[in-house]
């Protein structure tokens, strides 16, 4: 039991260092709802959310407007929302979810391993955070509140 608590507080120490020292966001190619691949450095040059989400996550659905927002506001600043799919999931309901709430964002379509290379939580939402040179600057998780936004992607916009 000891070992597995110590292993927990390893895990989180070493995404806690990760974090704060910027690291190259990994080389990600995936496929976006109509079946084209996306490449996630082809944003180099701009700021971006990936957010990893799910329609069976209430919460990640209830922050969507919010992403919505940010997008529509700060892309002429260089904003870039991403949302990445997490499984199970049914291409189907992410096409239906993603027009009703009209997501004005790529949405692609991502795998437990495409989260991995990420975030090793359990935890949905996940926001990771990447400037314009492709670093991974932060890592957010749950809901990301207007508070966090102002402090850890504005700045990056300026």
């Amino acid at each position: 039991m000891r070992k597995a608590i110590a292993s927990i507080f390893l895990v989180v120490a070493v995404q806690i260092l990760v974090v704060g020292q910027a690291q190259q966001a990994p080389p990600v190619v995936l496929k976006d709802l109509t079946g084209r691949t996306v490449r996630i450095d082809a944003f180099k040059g701009k700021v971006v959310m990936l957010n990893f989400w799910a329609t069976w996550c209430p919460p990640c659905r209830a922050e969507m407007p919010g992403l919505i927002k940010w997008q529509r506001e700060f892309q002429e600043k260089g904003l870039q929302v991403v949302g990445i799919t997490y499984p199970p999931t049914k291409v189907q309901d992410v096409r239906q979810f993603t027009r009703r709430i009209k997501v004005n964002y790529p949405i692609l379509l991502g795998s437990k391993e495409t989260k991995a290379l990420f975030d090793s939580s359990e935890i949905m939402p996940v926001t990771i955070i990447i400037d314009r040179n492709g670093m991974v600057k932060d890592r957010i998780e749950g809901i990301i509140l207007p508070e966090e936004f102002e402090q850890k992607v504005k700045p990056l916009l300026n």
